[in-house]
Formats: C-alpha cells, sequence, structure tokens
C-alpha cells in the first residue's frame, strides 16, 4: 500500500476530511474525560524544524507523548540538513529509523522532495505556500462552536500567503464560499485561486468582504522572513485590519480566528481578538487534537 503524505489539504478527499474532524473532536473530548488512549506506543515522530515554532512543536510533541509515543525534534543546528546534506539523502536516512515525519519548511518543492524519498508518511507543518495543519485545527473549531461549515461564507483579509492558500484549498475540500480581501500587489497565486473556481472570490475592499459572512480570518501582515518588509507592508494593509466596523457586517454569530501569534493593533484590534467572537485560544488547542487525528489517519494503530 502507498505511503500517505499531508502535504496539503488536497491530499485528502472531502469524506477523510470530514471524517478526520469528527475524530480530532473525539479525541478532544477522551482527553478531557482523562481516557488513556496509546495508539502509538514504540512509535517515533520526527519533527525537523528549518522555521522556528511555538504551537506546531508543543501540539505535535504533546500530541505523540499522549498517543504513547516519542518525538525527536531536530532543528538545522542539530542536522546536517543544516550544512547542506541534499534534502532527498536526509528522508531516506530518517526514514529508515522513525514511523512518522512533520516537516516545517521553506519552499513547498523541499517538503515534495522529502516525502517522495521517505518510506515513512510525512506531515506539512508548514512551507511558505501552505499551512493545511492549522487549516484542521480551524475546521475543528468552527464545526464545535456553529456545526457544519459547508455553504458558508468564510472571509480571509490579509496577505496572500500560505494561511490564504490553505483557505483557499479548505474551500474545495470542505465546500465553503470563501471571499478573500487584500492590498493590490499581495493577491494570493493565481494558479491555486483559478483551481478553486467560483469557491472561491477576492476584492481589495475588507468592509465589502467581510459582510455577512459566518467565519473572518486574518492572520500577520508580514510573515516569518519578511521582517524586513515590515514598514512597507503596515502602509499597504493598512485599511485591512479586523477591527470592530469590520464585525460588525458580518453575520451577528460570526467567529474571529487567528493562526497567532498576533500582533494587536495592526492586522486585529485588541477588542476583536480578546471579544466574544474571538475563539482562537480553542483553535490554538485544536492544533494538538486535530494533529493527533491526523496522525493517527496517516499511521494506523495496525501497521
Amino acid at each position: 500500500m502507498a505511503t500517505k503524505h499531508f502535504l496539503s489539504l488536497l491530499d485528502l478527499t472531502q469524506a477523510e476530511a470530514q471524517a478526520l474532524i469528527g475524530r480530532a473532536i473525539e479525541l478532544k473530548r477522551m482527553r478531557k474525560a482523562g481516557e488513556i488512549y496509546e495508539p502509538m506506543k514504540n512509535k517515533v515522530l520526527g519533527m525537523v524544524f528549518e522555521k522556528s515554532s511555538t504551537r506546531t512543536r508543543i501540539s505535535f510533541e504533546a500530541g505523540m507523548a499522549q498517543f504513547g509515543g516519542h518525538a525527536i525534534f531536530l532543528s538545522p543546528r542539530d542536522t546536517q540538513l543544516g550544512r547542506g546534506e541534499p534534502i532527498e539523502d536526509s528522508a531516506k536516512v530518517m526514514s529508515r529509523m522513525v514511523d512518522i515525519i512533520m516537516l516545517r519548511t521553506f519552499g513547498h518543492d523541499i517538503i515534495e522532495r522529502f516525502a517522495a524519498n521517505s518510506k515513512v508518511p510525512v506531515i506539512n507543518a508548514l512551507t511558505d505556500s501552505y499551512h493545511p495543519c492549522q487549516l484542521l485545527a480551524d475546521m475543528q473549531t468552527y464545526v464545535e462552536q456553529r456545526g457544519c461549515i459547508e455553504n458558508k461564507t468564510v472571509t480571509y483579509v490579509g496577505d496572500g500567503n500560505n494561511m490564504c492558500h490553505s483557505y483557499i484549498n479548505a474551500a474545495r475540500v470542505f465546500n465553503f464560499k470563501l471571499r478573500i480581501a487584500c492590498p493590490k500587489g499581495y493577491e494570493p497565486d493565481a494558479e491555486i485561486m483559478a483551481a478553486a473556481g467560483d469557491r472561491v472570490s477576492m476584492t481589495h475592499s475588507t468592509l465589502d468582504a467581510c459582510k455577512d459572512s459566518d467565519l473572518v480570518v486574518t492572520d500577520v501582515w508580514a510573515s516569518m522572513g519578511q521582517e524586513e518588509e515590515q514598514a512597507r507592508r503596515e502602509k499597504a494593509f493598512a485599511d485591512f485590519q479586523v477591527n470592530a466596523s469590520v464585525m460588525k457586517v458580518a453575520n451577528n454569530d460570526a467567529l474571529f480566528m487567528h493562526c497567532l501569534p498576533a500582533h494587536r493593533g495592526e492586522e486585529v484590534s485588541a477588542d476583536v481578538i480578546d471579544g466574544p467572537q474571538s475563539v482562537v485560544w480553542h483553535e490554538a488547542e485544536n492544533r494538538l487534537h486535530a494533529q493527533k487525528a491526523l496522525m493517527e489517519f496517516l499511521l494506523p494503530a495496525k501497521q
């Protein structure tokens, strides 16, 4: 049987994605009830971080420990990847020693090459193109708070970055309508947009995009590696803050999400992220449960 990888949301069918969210909710219930469930005893997760992280590292490492397995943290300083060993060689070696691998890196081609040479499942824990694990947590959070997201209206405000691309893919997999509001010159990848067809639309007006939305999402204006662009981006994104005026045009029961870390006063106002419509802390916690469900899906206990 071919090794399953999770490099983007499009690696899941709609049925698999919905089942995975349901399983994440069940695993969360089990943990809250104090049930011990250890399907990955003697299994090892290799965690390769070429970009720094808080939520990703904690959620994967804690999840594997709760499953009875073990996780190994590897940064460029700890591996030959940092000294120029080919991605293909590293994948061949690592996948002979561990049972599943997550990789947080830069170009999406890096993780594609890694997966192509791995004997074990590979999880995209973030690339410059996609952040699919975050979307699993976001979808779980919406389902918990409001029920099925199918045919709902979601608005993404901000940079056409990896989060935006993942929301575009999520619109295809979870069958919701996505509106994107971004400044000119910061639009998402045209091919990714085109592949989503009429599920996705784009505007340069935040208020127009958020009108009657069920979920409003944003991200930082300058992602990792773009810090030197901060001043220029602050000017370009000045009209793309999610604040009380923006949330007022969304539906009354609309939710607000942010993958974190957040910069209050930039992409989101403090009264929104700390307000009653915000579910960012549930969303952050659900990284743990969604990723546990994902690892269980990719690495069944019977293996």
